[in-house]
């Protein structure tokens, strides 16, 4: 099994910066891809960005241009700049491990930021 454990929300003002950060353990042999995706209560929860094996990154639209997501052997992160309101959301990380028929995700990291 594969475990992803996050670090790095909290309470921001509006403009400010946030680094979150998925630490992967267990038996892992290679990633096919990575990402984080975020929840607001009511809604679905939906890709931010992504980053496959060979480091191809996807974003989402509304967060283009101001978030960064980078891998690093077993980690990856999320760099957030420029944040807004509306980017309040459980921060989620996911894996898909080569191995491996299911997905593994996180437990999720409350990011808030006040106007």
């Amino acid at each position: 099994q594969v475990r992803l454990v996050e670090s790095g929300g909290g309470l921001v003002q509006a403009g400010g910066s946030l680094r979150l950060s998925c630490a992967a353990s267990g038996i892992i042999f290679s990633f096919h891809r990575m990402a984080w995706y975020h929840q607001v209560p009511g809604r679905e929860r939906e890709l931010v960005a992504e980053i496959t094996s060979i480091g191809t990154t996807n974003y989402a639209s509304s967060v283009k241009g101001r978030f960064t997501i980078s891998r690093a052997k077993n980690m990856v992160y999320l760099q957030m700049d420029s944040l807004k309101p509306e980017d309040t959301a459980v921060y989620y990380c996911y894996a898909r491990v080569g191995g491996y028929s299911q997905d593994f995700w996180g437990q999720g990291t409350q990011v808030t930021v006040s106007s």
